[in-house]
């Protein structure tokens, strides 16, 4: 009689112990020992807390650069090629800076239709050249417009390159991306 009580507890344990595994264990999120997984964790009790990696809703974003960093870049190409002392290198560069803060500012605005940021941009730059030509000599206001003609030249090869590498979209995509890229580089 023994060997079977204790055959019996055996099974009736190995069951219990089965069954506990299969839904959520003793603590899955109710706080009691019955669930079915719907608990706290979403599922067989575990917390999200225990699941490693990104959380959902959350996806990962590219960093923007500040628009100092990016101004300090265009001023460190413009050094040699302008012959900028350190004075005026400081002064365009927050020049640019501000200039580069409030074209992101118009890029957002989802109140404006696609015309009149362009419009706006397109006065911002005036603005921000009448503004830089300020502190530049006749003859840097020269070698200004050259190395920003120069710099326009090398936007549209890039964006030249990128439309081959498109060639696999549509015909439609290809035109509205080049007349926006075409307008927003005027």
């Amino acid at each position: 009689m023994k060997p079977i009580q204790t055959l019996f507890i055996l099974v009736f344990s190995l069951f219990c112990f089965s069954a506990s595994a299969q839904y959520g264990g003793y603590n899955n999120g109710y706080g009691n020992g019955y669930g079915n997984g719907y608990g706290r964790g979403g599922g067989m009790g575990m917390d999200r807390s225990m699941m490693g990696g990104q959380q959902q809703g959350t996806p990962s974003k590219p960093k923007e650069t500040p628009p100092e960093e990016t101004a300090a870049i265009v001023v460190e190409q413009m050094k040699p090629q302008v012959n900028l002392d350190e004075l005026q290198a400081i002064a365009i560069t927050n020049v640019l800076a501000e200039s580069i803060r409030e074209q992101g500012i118009l890029l957002k605005n989802e109140s404006s239709s696609q015309d009149q940021k362009i419009e706006q941009i397109k006065a911002l730059r005036e603005s921000t050249d009448k503004k830089i030509n300020a502190f530049l000599n006749p003859d840097q206001v020269e070698k200004y417009k050259t190395f920003m003609d120069t710099l326009k030249e090398v936007k549209k090869t890039k964006s030249k390159k990128k439309k081959d590498k498109d060639s696999k979209d549509s015909k439609d995509s290809k035109e509205v991306k080049e007349i926006t890229d075409t307008k927003i580089s005027e």
